[in-house]
């Protein structure tokens, strides 16, 4: 029995959450948005672990997919603000200040943000880009 994207994506989450890494999910990521190219979660996904992978020309494509699916998503707009430092593009500050506009809505939205922010620094605690973008969405 072959499995669904939605399938494949909860046991991809709960895999990364068990402490898995990017060598072994991206693949596992990458095969759900070749199933589901308009599933923005996932492109969101797949952008964070290139990310963690230190693939930012990877990550910058997938965010950049995940963005345009859903430009309201503050995650998927600050892993393109992450991707876009990572691989020295301009443009950064337009994706964080909708970021912030998107987490000053909901406080719910701010957490989550925040702790993955926090969680990408536990997996990659040398992580410059994510320190940056860190410090401009949440410490005035």
């Amino acid at each position: 029995m072959t499995q669904t994207a939605e399938t494949l994506f909860t046991e991809g989450i709960d895999r990364y959450k068990a402490g898995e890494g990017p060598d072994t999910l991206i693949p596992v990521f990458k095969d759900i948005c070749e199933r589901a190219p308009k599933n923005s979660p996932a492109w969101t996904c797949l952008a964070w672990l290139y990310l963690l992978d230190n693939k930012a020309a990877q990550a910058c494509k997938a965010a950049q997919k995940s963005v345009k699916l859903n430009p309201h998503d503050a995650q998927s707009r600050v892993n393109l603000a992450i991707a876009m430092l990572e691989s020295n593009q301009k443009g950064v500050r337009q994706h964080i200040d909708m970021a912030q506009q998107l987490i000053m809505v909901s406080a719910e939205l701010r957490d989550e943000v925040k702790d993955n922010l926090e969680e990408g620094l536990s997996r990659k605690a040398d992580w410059d880009s994510l320190k940056r973008v860190k410090a401009w969405l949440f410490e005035d």
